[in-house]
């Protein structure tokens, strides 16, 4: 007999949530205005997205870890797919076709999820000592991350393996590494980062990096701070939002949304939609701060790192203080990968938040809905 047991409430998130809905409105809003038959698609990907995300959550995920491992590598594995069998677009290799439904799915964005749980799996069966970790378990671990890091920079697509890496080592840092591994790191850094850059990276991301550098912005970024410049404090109508409307504002609904939505709300639109960012990575923090559970730690922590990264890079970019790449803004900017991996995350985080002290059966012998 199944019961759905009203307990599971009172350890639910709900805050996340509330943080997350006024970000998917918003953005639906302004996808709809800037391109209609766009804001009925994501509407689409938020469905199949909330869909996927129940289902995560309503998994025993505590009592199925040992699965992970198996999940990490068939992530790798697909990533090696990519090497021998991948679609190219646009001069890179990341894409796997999907025999008799003409759609592709790209690995390097399935990974991400798979990466973070990896990591809390490993974490949990080894938790660092007082000190933190020493040189053998960091190099341990560090395995798990520059796999990853290594067959995606390969495809080319350098963000998706840079955030993989921030995220990876992030966590690792968060949870505890002894200071000299700290120091040597950041050593290393300083000596190897020009030899990266003068023969590590592609001729098109030197370009980006050049125009970043440059004293005149690129002519997307050129755009982008017009429109920045011309939402003023309250924003304008939508017929008067010309830098969107009359097509200047290149991606308007996905890489410069950021600037779409300056332009439209204006300075207090900008900081209250900063605002709500903020208070979910600190809340996300606070959540991994104040928890010895080294499955929720490791997850929450991930998330507000991602998200951290991602708002920080996209919202940079529009403003000319970093490089023009791909990195969407958290749940917000138009496209189905990016919102269904961030609610997949939430979902498992829901999940090992809520049944921590839930077993699938309980005492009677009666079966609960989780």
């Amino acid at each position: 007999m199944w019961r759905f047991d009203k307990s599971i409430l009172s350890q639910f998130d709900f805050f996340s949530i509330i943080l997350i809905i006024p970000l998917v409105i918003m953005s639906n809003w302004l996808i709809g205005e800037a391109v209609p038959a766009l804001a009925e698609k994501q509407l689409a990907y938020v469905g199949v997205a909330l869909m996927t995300s129940l289902g995560v959550f309503l998994l025993p995920i505590r009592k199925m870890r040992w699965v992970i491992p198996f999940i990490y590598w068939l992530n790798i594995l697909l990533l090696l797919g990519v090497e021998f069998f991948g679609h190219s677009r646009l001069g890179a290799q990341r894409w796997i076709d999907i025999p008799f439904v003409n759609a592709t799915i790209q690995p390097s964005e399935f990974v991400k999820p798979a990466l973070i749980l990896m990591l809390a799996y490993l974490i949990d069966k080894t938790p660092p000592p007082v000190g933190g970790y020493r040189l053998k378990d960091f190099i341990r671990i560090s395995v798990y991350i520059l796999i990853p890091f290594i067959l995606i920079v390969k495809e080319p697509d350098l963000g998706t393996a840079l955030v993989l890496l921030l995220i990876g080592y992030g966590v690792l840092f968060f949870v505890g590494i002894y200071w000299k591994i700290i120091a040597t790191i950041a050593a290393a850094i300083l000596l190897i980062s020009p030899l990266a850059y003068k023969y590590g990276l592609h001729d098109y991301q030197k370009v980006r990096i050049k125009d970043f550098l440059s004293e005149k912005p690129s002519y997307h970024v050129q755009q982008s701070i017009i429109a920045i410049g011309s939402g003023g404090w309250t924003g304008k109508n939508k017929e008067e939002a010309t830098q969107t409307q009359m097509k200047f504002l290149p991606i308007a609904t996905s890489d410069f949304i950021f600037a779409f939505v300056v332009e439209r709300t204006g300075f207090l639109g900008a900081l209250l939609l900063i605002l709500i960012y903020v208070v979910l990575i600190l809340h996300l923090l606070s959540l991994g701060v104040f928890n010895k559970d080294y499955y929720i730690k490791v997850v929450t922590v991930a998330i507000s790192f991602m998200i951290f990264i991602y708002m920080g890079v996209n919202i940079s970019m529009t403003i000319g203080f970093a490089p023009v790449v791909g990195v969407p803004l958290p749940m917000f900017s138009y496209g189905g990968s990016s919102f269904l991996n961030f609610m997949v995350l939430f979902a498992i985080m829901q999940n090992l938040i809520t049944f921590r002290y839930k077993d699938m059966y309980d005492k009677r012998g009666t079966k609960s809905f989780l």
